[in-house]
C-alpha cells in the first residue's frame, strides 16, 4: 500500500513537468505566430485581384495613351500592368496594341544597354554578348554596329572580339556609305557622319595592321580623308609612315638588295629605285603632318627623327627646305598610295651640283638623278628620284650615284612602326 501510494505521488509530479513543457512550447508558439504576423506584409488574394477590374483596366489605358509620347518608359510599366491583368472579352485591339508597344519598347531599351556598356560601364564582353542577340535579328542595325566597333577597339588587346569587331566596322562603314543613317541621325559617341567614317576605316586599318598591312594601310589613309577626329591626330600620319615603312619600303628594299648591291648601276635598278623613291617620299610626307600635328606629344622627337633622316636621303643629305615643309604640308592633300612605275620616265636636265643651285623643291639634285615621272602624285618638298641605294630603316648612309650599295641593316626600326593609337571618341553619350 505504501509502495502504490509512493508511485502515485511519482507519476503526479511527473505529469506536473509535462503539462508545465507543453505550456512553455504553447507561449512560443504563439509569439513566433505573433512575430510572424508582424513582420510579414498582409497582401490578401482580394487587393490583387482588385487592381484588375474593368475601370482600374481603363485608368491604365487612358493613362497610357498620355504618357506615350512624352514618358515611354512610364506608359511602359502601364502596359506591362495591363497585360499582367486577365484578359477579358472585348480586350482583344487594346491587348494586341500593348504587346505590340512592350516587344518594340524592349528591342529598343536594349539598344540603348549596348550603348551604356561601351561608353558607360565599359563591359564590352556584356556589349558583345547583348549586341550579337541584336544583330542576330537586326543585322543592319548601325546603332548597334558603331557601339560594338567602338567596344572592339578599346578591347583589342584581349583579341576575343577583333575578327567580330572587323567585320562589325567593315559593315557599319558599307551601310553608312550606302545612304544609311542611325535612328534621328544620332552619330554619338562622334559629331558627324564623316567623323564616324574616319573612326571606323582606322578601326579597319588598325585591326589589319598586322595581319594584313596592305589594307591595313588603304584603310587608315581613308580615314585620314574625311573630316574629324582621326584627320588631325599626329598620330595618325605617323601610322601612315611607319606602316609605309615597314610594309612597301621594307619589301621593295630587300628586293633592290638581293637583285642589285653590289653591282654598277643599271636602268633595271634606276627602275627599281624609283618605285621605292616614291614609297619614301609619302613616307617624308606623313612624318612631316605626324610632326606639324604633335604639339606636345612624346613621340615627336622620335618623328621629327625619322623625317629628318627620309628627307635628306631625297635631298642629298640636306634637310634644307624642310622647316618649310612641315609648316605647309597640312595645307595640301594627303597623297595617295603609289602606282607602281613600270618605265623609267624622260631625264631632264638639271643644274651642276658644283654651283650649289637648288631646284624648286629646296634640294641640290646628285649629278644623274632622274626626274619624277611625269604627272606623278610627289609629295611637295621632294627632290627628283636620287639614284644613290636605298637606305635600311631608319637609314644610317646614303651612298653616291654610281654603285648602289646599300647598308646592311634592314630591319625596320621598332620607332617608326604603325603605332596603334586611336584617339578616345567623345563620351557625351546620350539617346
Amino acid at each position: 500500500m505504501m509502495a502504490e501510494k509512493k508511485d502515485l505521488g511519482g507519476l503526479r509530479q511527473l505529469m506536473k513537468k509535462t503539462i508545465a513543457l507543453l505550456a512553455i512550447c504553447a507561449t512560443v508558439a504563439v509569439l513566433s505566430l505573433q512575430a510572424f504576423a508582424n513582420s510579414a506584409p498582409l497582401q490578401p488574394e482580394a487587393t490583387i485581384q482588385d487592381q484588375c477590374t474593368p475601370e482600374s483596366k481603363t485608368a491604365w489605358y487612358t493613362e497610357f495613351t498620355k504618357d506615350l509620347k512624352t514618358d515611354q518608359a512610364k506608359a511602359y510599366e502601364l502596359a506591362k500592368k495591363y497585360l499582367a491583368c486577365p484578359s477579358a472579352a472585348g480586350e482583344e485591339q487594346i491587348t494586341s496594341y500593348l504587346k505590340n508597344f512592350v516587344t518594340k519598347y524592349e528591342k529598343a531599351s536594349r539598344k540603348d544597354q549596348v550603348s551604356d556598356l561601351v561608353y558607360n560601364k565599359k563591359d564590352y564582353a556584356k556589349a558583345f554578348e547583348l549586341g550579337k542577340q541584336i544583330l542576330a535579328e537586326e543585322p543592319d542595325n548601325l546603332r548597334v554596329l558603331i557601339d560594338l566597333s567602338n567596344a572592339g577597339y578599346a578591347s583589342r588587346k584581349v583579341e576575343t572580339n577583333n575578327a567580330d569587331t572587323l567585320a562589325y566596322a567593315k559593315k557599319a562603314i558599307e551601310l553608312i556609305e550606302s545612304g544609311k543613317t542611325p535612328e534621328k541621325e544620332n552619330w554619338t559617341p562622334y559629331k558627324s557622319k564623316d567623323e564616324a567614317l574616319g573612326y571606323l576605316y582606322y578601326t579597319v586599318g588598325l585591326l589589319n595592321a598586322q595581319k594584313n598591312p596592305a589594307e591595313g594601310l588603304t584603310s587608315v589613309i581613308k580615314a585620314a580623308q574625311f573630316d574629324g577626329g582621326i584627320s588631325k591626330l599626329a598620330s595618325t600620319y605617323a601610322f601612315i609612315a611607319g606602316a609605309y615603312e615597314a610594309g612597301q619600303y621594307f619589301k621593295l628594299y630587300g628586293d633592290y638588295k638581293a637583285k642589285f648591291e653590289g653591282k654598277d648601276e643599271s636602268p633595271e635598278s634606276k627602275l627599281a629605285l624609283e618605285n621605292i623613291n616614291q614609297v619614301v617620299d609619302r613616307m617624308v610626307d606623313a612624318y612631316a603632318r605626324a610632326v606639324a600635328l604633335a604639339g606636345n606629344d612624346p613621340q615627336k622627337a622620335v618623328w621629327m627623327e625619322s623625317l629628318t633622316t627620309w628627307y635628306k636621303f631625297r635631298h642629298n643629305q640636306s634637310d634644307a627646305g624642310l622647316t618649310e615643309m612641315i609648316a605647309s604640308v597640312m595645307s595640301k592633300p594627303l597623297p595617295t598610295e603609289p602606282t607602281p612605275i613600270t618605265t623609267l620616265p624622260v631625264a631632264t636636265p638639271t643644274t651642276n651640283p658644283a654651283s650649289g643651285s637648288m631646284n624648286s623643291s629646296g634640294s641640290n639634285p646628285a649629278a644623274g638623278s632622274v626626274s619624277a615621272p611625269s604627272g606623278a602624285n610627289t609629295p611637295a618638298g621632294t627632290s627628283s628620284a636620287s639614284t644613290s641605294a636605298p637606305p635600311s630603316t631608319p637609314p644610317a648612309t646614303t651612298t653616291q650615284p654610281g654603285k648602289a650599295t646599300a647598308p646592311a641593316n634592314s630591319t625596320p626600326s621598332k620607332s617608326t612602326k604603325p603605332s596603334g593609337t586611336k584617339p578616345k571618341p567623345r563620351r557625351n553619350h546620350r539617346h
